[in-house]
Formats: C-alpha cells, structure tokens, sequence
C-alpha cells in the first residue's frame, strides 16, 4: 500500500486527503519537523485505513505523539454515529483505560531533594510493580463485580481515599454501562491480584516538582506554584484490562464478517454501537475503565502513606491533594456540535486524551471556567506538562488533544540502544533517581527512546486545541 499523501493546512496541522473507499479524510496535528519521525512507522496508514471505518464523523485524527499501534494508530481519535457508526476494540487498546493522575503537596523542592531515595525507595516498597505484579489486596468473592461497576468509588469506600476525589476524576471515576456479567472468569482470574498494583512498561509513580509555570490563573485554580512537589500516576486495567481487549477482538472479527463490514485492516475489527455485539464490548470495556480507576486509587493512597513513611511527616504536613485524572484509551458517548447540530457521539480515544474547554458540565466545577486539566507524561528523564483544554478542540477534535511523549523507538530497538550503558546512573546523572523491576525496563524506557514532550506539547498548544499551564520535573520515579 502506497503512503497516504499529507498537505499542510496550518503550521500545526497536516491533512490526509480522502482516497480510495476512504470516507472522511484524515488529519494529524504536529509541528512539520515531527512528521518524519512520524512517517517513519507508517503510522499514517493507520489514520487512513480509520477513515475506512462506517459512521465516522468529519476527520480520522491523530495527535503528534503518534505512533503505530493496534488497529488505530496510538494517538488517534475518532468519532462515530450512534446509528450509522461502529465501536472498535483497537479504537482503546489493550491497556482500557490507561490514564495519568497528578496530585500535589503541601512540600517545595528544597524538602525532599535530599530525601529523593528515601522517597523512591518507600515507594517502590509500597506500591508493587512489574510484570504480572500482584498486590496485597485480596478481594472477596463478588467484590470483583462491584470493583467493576463502582470503580473509584469502590476504593473510596474500602478507605483509599476520600470522596472529594471523585468529583477530580474523568467520568466521576465510575462510568455507567458496566455488567461483570460479560466478562469471561479468564479476566477475572487475571485481574483479582493485580488490583493495586502498577505494572510494567511505561508505567510508573514519578516525585516530581512545578519548574515553570505558563499560566498563572489555571495554576493557581489548581494550587499549582513554582517549585511545588507533584505525584503523578501512570497505569491502567492491567492484565483485566488487557484480557478483556483479546477476548472481544475475536468476537469482534466474527461481528464484522457478520455485518458486513468491509476493513482495510482486520485489526480494525468493529460491530455497529447498537447490535448486541457492540453493547456488549462496550459494557465489558467499561468493567475495565472502572478497574483501572480503582487501581489508581488505590495506588495514589499508598504513595500518600509511602511519603509519609520516608519523610517522617503527617498527612496535614503532606496535603497530598488530587489536582485531576484523565483516561487515555476509552470510548464514551458524548455530545458534540457537528454542523451546528448538537448529535449524541462515540468517541474513541486512544493515546489520546478529553480536552474539554471551558463551559462543560462535565468539567469539574472549579476548573469548569478555564477548561478542563490535561496531565502530559513526559519521559522518565525530562520534563511533563500540565494544560487545559479549549474551546478550539471542542470545535475541532471532539474536545480530543495528546496524551504524551509518543514512542521513537520501540521496545526491541529501545534495548539494542542501551547494551553496555547503565541507565540508571546515566538517569542519577541527571538528577533522576530511578528504582525498577529490572534492567530491561529502564532500557525500553530510556529518554531517547520517546519523543521531546515539549515537541508535542508546543504543537497541541500551537495548534489551539489545548493551552499549556505549567511543567512538571522529574526527581525521582519507580518503574514497573
């Protein structure tokens, strides 16, 4: 297949045309010295092969933290008639619901830049991580179910937490639509020890603190200041998660035979929103939406107990208090204008993250005048970043923006790159204290195996559909 032809249409944004059966064309937003990184792993093709899909709305889009992924490219979003349009297991990934929480203290930089090790240390004791990492919560017959249905609030519940939190969660950190019953009892078997736990890859709790700060009002609207210490959080559904997404793609390719629907790709596999197939994706999805926001949940209670523990200091010392959580691959019904007509929606995000601009319910109501906090990941090496989301985006990715650094190199060549090297003293180097699983975790995650997150950041805000408020540097983190 030959490579889709990009245009420019601003200094930020670059237009696939529609070809072929294509029925919407397809729009990356990126600065034009990313699009060669960008071509590299024919991800594009994947943005084109989306607009193949029935019901799409306007664009097949994609932000410029792209990279190929299953299906739908990492970093693509997607909208799809209620009536018309499908709902796709590789439109969210394996990881449902992967998503970033940022919290801050009551601490400066000065307080624990001594203590960093202490710190990361605590941390890693604390919060159990790596691959097929299992937790001290032991669930309870039929306390799986209500971990699925009542996600955040389940934990809330259980004393992780309080309840303020959930009103500073994505969706209230519950999304409605959730029956266990669809689940296979595969899933369940993998996700009863793993709740709690944060996984492997480029998951991780980071010790960071605010360098810069953009914005001053949205900053201060989120208790943000100069040299303030952060936490963030980055992980998913896990193995749930990850089950759920296998069993559904087989599923998925029988449905698209069965209503004849015609893909570009078979990793697009799709059911229409409404037959019995696609409601029942979408209600095993959000099973494993309210898992991972309950895994953060719980997780984000016991790095409150882990500083507390290293620094010797009480919980009115900390004010460890949630700023926000965002989810990065999920599909939600919503409602956006499109051609001046408000229309009930399936959106599908993945590596991607809402965005929604000022004047939104669904925004908190603290934050719901200067639009909604949008938490960018970093690599473990540099820097992060903390936006809002507009109006703009509103208007023109379904209230969609970034959601990262975006991968440069994979996991394999990521490796090859770090033989002989030890990365974490290159990381200490830095000024970075890392603690991980093992050797080949800090190798697939070294800095220059993702994108400059300034890059990506500066072409979101350049092109308007987020606004940048302040940038979050690493001290210190563990690593799945």
């Amino acid at each position: 297949m030959s490579e889709p032809k990009i245009r420019k249409v601003t200094n930020y944004l670059w237009e696939l045309p529609r070809e072929g059966k294509m029925r919407v064309p397809g729009r990356i937003y990126a600065a034009e010295k990313m699009l060669n990184d960008i071509r590299k792993d024919n991800a594009p093709q994947q943005v084109s092969n989306v607009a193949h899909l029935p019901g799409i709305i306007n664009y097949a889009m994609a932000m410029p933290d792209i990279h190929w992924g299953y299906g739908f490219p990492i970093g693509g979003v997607a909208a799809f008639d209620m009536n018309d349009g499908v709902i796709s297991p590789g439109g969210v990934g394996y990881d449902i619901n992967c998503g970033v929480r940022l919290l801050r203290t009551g601490l400066s930089k000065e307080d624990v830049e001594d203590k960093i090790k202490d710190i990361i240390t605590a941390l890693y004791s604390h919060i159990p991580s790596g691959v097929g990492s299992a937790g001290p919560l032991r669930l309870q017959p039929g306390e799986e179910k209500k971990v699925l249905t009542l996600g955040a609030e389940w934990a809330v519940k259980k004393g992780f937490g309080v309840e303020s939190d959930l009103e500073k969660i994505e969706e209230h950190g519950k999304m409605a639509g959730a029956d266990p019953s669809v689940i296979s009892d595969k899933a369940i078997k993998r996700g009863r020890p793993q709740l709690g736990t944060l996984g492997s890859g480029n998951h991780f709790c980071e010790i960071g603190f605010v360098e810069e700060i953009f914005d001053a009002e949205a900053a201060r609207r989120m208790g943000l200041e100069l040299n303030q210490v952060t936490v963030f959080v980055h992980t998913g559904s896990r193995g749930f998660g990850y089950q759920v997404c296998d069993d559904y793609i087989r599923k998925m390719i029988r449905a698209a035979q069965k209503y004849g629907i015609e893909l570009p790709d078979r990793q697009l596999c799709c059911a229409p929103i409404n037959s019995p197939e696609g409601r029942e994706y979408f209600a095993a999805m959000a099973c494993a939406v309210n898992y991972a926001f309950a895994n953060r949940q719980v997780i984000a209670h016991w790095a409150e107990e882990a500083l507390e523990k290293a620094l010797r200091i009480s919980p009115k010392t900390l004010k460890l208090e949630l700023i926000y959580e965002i989810a990065h691959n999920i599909a939600k019904f919503e409602t956006h204008t499109v051609d001046g007509v408000k229309r009930q929606l399936c959106v599908h995000r993945k590596g991607a993250t809402r965005a929604f601009g000022p004047g939104q319910s669904d925004v908190p109501q603290q934050y719901r005048d200067i639009g909604q906090p949008v938490l960018i990941p970093g690599d473990m090496g540099r820097y992060s970043y903390v936006l809002v989301g507009t109006q703009k985006a509103m208007e023109e990715t379904f209230g969609s923006t970034c959601h990262g650094a975006g991968r440069l190199l994979s996991r394999t060549k990521a490796i090859q790159a770090a033989k002989g090297r030890a990365i974490h003293r290159e990381m200490e180097d830095q000024g970075v204290y890392v603690k991980s699983a093992g050797r080949a975790t800090l190798a697939e995650e070294m800095p220059e195996a993702y994108k400059d997150v300034s890059d990506v950041v500066d072409s979101v805000h350049g092109a308007g559909i987020s606004k940048k408020v302040a940038k979050l540097h690493p001290l210190g983190c563990i690593k799945g």
